[in-house]
């Protein structure tokens, strides 16, 4: 098993290439830009047709007021998402351009939502669309981003552009330099469109969802859902967020999946999409990725260990509420050979679980999402609609997973006794140097912590402005997600990267070296030490300030 890990952990370069692929970055933080719509619709599905669990339905005519802000957000997710995904590209591509030669992030986005629509609408008389501007048009979305950044790129890049002369002001010589890349997306999409429609009879967003139809079918099938969240895990169990990696491949079918559930549940018919935005959520990383939940609940009151019962203790709060690099970098069971089986398979074991459900007993797969930070238990029962299946599901997904990681538990508590045991007389913490922080060094000093969804950030931010408050500096603190900073990344001083997203401190180095200000990403237990210790998160923080 270790030789394996070894093998494993040696593609990690790999993996972190592939993590900032920047295509596969795009679609992942276009995507969750565009989060709040798909939560913020669920809030008002669950108002308008949970009350039906009970009985009780709504007047027809409150039902259509309950449902306006849905279809007026989810049912142009794909149009906003256009413009989200082609922001972050261009954000991407402007990495390697250089700082006078931009491309303008504003104009890509305006002329990509007017080739979606172009490319989206159910006839060229119809304007406007009605099937494909929601869900069914994501795939769409991500590819015109993709073709409208490119052929930005090839007019800046090689000064195919309008140019005034220097009298003329900078934000009208910035809208005559876009117009020719500006003008040849929108041509170039036209014609295409025309070509489509003509030799094919259909929109392209409706060709793409046609054409990868098969695709979506195996994916929701056992060996697709074992390939999907056994990669993830994988590429977790390496120290690469798993997410980054897969979502993007995913992120269409599992919004279409949900949606596809929700249109059949309320039309009285079985849902039975397995792979949607609430089984991930929930089910798959049922406590996070490697559906840590149960093994975190073991380590705090069934763990022998000192070190592992502490472990489990400190991580169980933030584990539920799906925060659970604590766990994974202060177990660890991040390349811990003991916890490699169980990380893998317990993920599978829930979705499979979930699908025979839906499959043999007949119950609906997930018609409502929720916000990932929901604790697991009220995600599945909520997001399956709260019936008595649901109820036996959660009662199978708990027992199925602490089946699945006890004897791996088993055998890491032992060896952590042991351990204990021959280090009993030699339990003495080494001294550090002692770190006097200088408070006007940080007075004022603005802090941006990042990880993937905004979670894990928040627990060393939130350390960091208690260790301020304590010493009295004026430090400010926040913390955010990776692919939605660079907007704001310019307000601050420092930006820290934590471990999740380590592998993309190269990207950012070279963006907060253009603002001239500091970066710096945290190894695993180090980081999960700071959170736990704002004392020292202080003196981190002062030590790379410090540095000339």
């Amino acid at each position: 098993m270790k030789k394996l890990i070894k093998a494993i952990e040696k593609m990690k370069p790999f993996f972190d290439a592939v993590a900032r692929n920047i295509y596969l970055k795009s679609i992942k933080d276009g995507f969750i830009s565009c989060m709040p719509i798909v939560i913020f619709s669920s809030i008002f599905l669950l108002v308008a047709y949970v009350p039906n669990i009970f009985g009780f339905h709504w007047p027809a005519n409150i039902e259509i007021i309950l449902m306006k802000p849905y279809n007026y957000s989810m049912g142009i997710l794909a149009v906003a998402v256009s413009a989200t995904t082609a922001k972050h590209f261009t954000d991407s591509l402007n990495r390697n351009m250089p700082e006078n030669n931009q491309i303008n992030s504003l104009s890509t986005m305006v002329c990509t939502i007017i080739c979606f629509l172009m490319l989206s609408a159910d006839s060229i008389k119809d304007g406007f669309a009605n099937g494909y501007m929601g869900s069914k048009g994501l795939l769409t979305a991500f590819l015109t981003a993709f073709v409208v950044g490119g052929i930005y790129r090839f007019c800046i890049s090689r000064d195919i552009t309008i140019k005034m002369p220097e009298q003329v002001p900078p934000n009208l010589s910035q809208t005559f330099k876009d117009i020719i890349p500006f003008g040849l997306a929108i041509i170039v999409i036209w014609v295409f469109d025309l070509l489509f429609r003509t030799y094919v009879g259909i929109n392209f967003a409706e060709g793409v969802i046609t054409f990868f139809q098969p695709v979506f079918q195996a994916a929701d099938g056992y060996i697709g859902l074992a390939i999907i969240y056994g990669a993830m895990s994988l590429f977790w169990f390496v120290g690469v967020h798993g997410p980054s990696i897969v979502e993007p491949a995913i992120s269409a079918a599992l919004v279409l999946n949900l949606t596809t559930n929700m249109e059949a549940y309320h039309a009285g018919q079985h849902a039975t999409k397995i792979l949607t935005l609430g089984a991930q959520h929930f089910a798959v990383t049922f406590g996070g990725t490697g559906a840590t939940l149960v093994i975190t609940l073991m380590f705090a009151f069934m763990a022998k260990s000192k070190e592992l019962r502490a472990v489990g203790r400190a991580s169980s709060i933030p584990v539920l509420f799906n925060v659970n690099e604590p766990f994974l970098f202060g177990a660890p069971i991040v390349l811990n050979p003991v916890f490699f089986v169980p990380f893998i398979f317990a993920p599978i074991a829930n979705i499979w679980l979930l699908k025979i459900f839906v499959d043999y007993l007949g119950m609906d797969g997930f018609i409502y999402d929720l916000p990932w930070t929901t604790p697991g238990p009220i995600g599945v029962l909520l997001g399956l609609g709260l019936r008595l299946l649901p109820v036996l599901y959660l009662v199978a997904i708990i027992v199925a997973d602490f089946i699945i990681y006890y004897p791996f538990f088993k055998v890491y508590d032992n060896e952590k006794l042991q351990e204990e045991a021959e280090n009993h007389l030699n339990d003495i913490e080494k001294e550090e140097e002692e770190i006097k922080v200088d408070g006007n060094v940080l007075k004022s000093k603005r802090i941006l912590v990042l990880c993937a969804g905004g979670g894990t950030s928040g627990l060393l931010a939130n350390a960091l402005d208690k260790a301020a408050k304590e010493q009295n500096i004026p430090l400010i603190t926040a913390a955010g997600s990776y692919g939605a900073h660079m907007d704001i990344m310019k307000d601050y001083d420092l930006v820290i990267l934590a471990p999740q997203v380590a592998s993309y401190y190269e990207d950012l180095k070279k963006d907060t070296d253009r603002l001239g200000i500091k970066s710096v990403a945290c190894e695993g237990k180090q980081y999960i030490s700071l959170t736990r210790n704002p004392e020292e998160a202080l003196k981190f923080v002062f030590g790379i300030m410090e540095e000339k």
